[in-house]
């Protein structure tokens, strides 16, 4: 299928071909595998005609405030709570953890806190995240000051406004980036004060 783009079915006898595209991914290194002899090299170069490389969430850090947002909002809205506000100290110990369980993992822990969250802080409780010797840890930028979640909910949607050049609408549009109706989009932005000429001034 791979190679021809055609197949026979079980017990047929006919040729059929087949028009599709295969992503794949892993979190394994295949290269190294292929030299090991546990991963066939003709199916790696096979399945390896664009590869996309995804960095660990440990060596992107400035993700995490955005995938934070995100996921408060997800949660929060689901058990109907109300978050606005990362502490200084709690962005600050989520930015330097490591993360082996990348952004599931992340989740997980955001989810958690929004459960257990008494106000309309984030509070992550100290065992969340496994106790980890700090001579390990990478040195990760600390957070200044607070984050207040609309701050990064604003720069989430200006970030993908121009990726789509502002449209909002449509199969390429931001909306259906931030899986969001247009509607709810652009209300959104009405409230956060975005407008396309804050990116001719800049």
């Amino acid at each position: 299928v791979l190679q021809e783009r055609e197949l026979e079915r079980v017990g047929g006898s006919q040729t059929v071909k087949v028009d599709v595209r295969v992503i794949a991914a892993t979190n394994r290194d295949l290269p190294g595998a292929v030299g090991a002899g546990t991963f066939r090299q003709d199916l790696y170069y096979r399945l390896n005609v664009f590869p996309v490389t995804l960095p660990p969430l440990r060596e992107r850090p400035e993700d995490i405030p955005l995938l934070m947002h995100y996921f408060v909002a997800r949660y929060a809205a689901k058990i109907g709570r109300r978050i606005s506000r990362v502490p200084k100290e709690t962005m600050g110990r989520l930015v330097a953890y490591a993360w082996p369980g990348n952004v599931r993992e992340l989740e997980n822990v955001v989810e958690r806190a929004v459960i257990l969250s008494p106000g309309p802080d984030l509070v992550v409780a100290p065992e969340a995240l496994p106790a980890i010797a700090p001579e390990v840890l990478p040195e990760r930028p600390a957070a200044a000051d607070a984050v207040p979640l609309e701050r990064v909910e604003r720069a989430h949607i200006v970030s993908v406004l121009r990726r789509t050049n502002w449209r909002v609408d449509g199969p390429r549009g931001a909306a259906r980036l931030l899986n969001m109706h247009p509607s709810t989009l652009r209300s959104r932005m009405q409230k956060l004060g975005i407008r396309r000429s804050e990116e001719q001034a800049s």
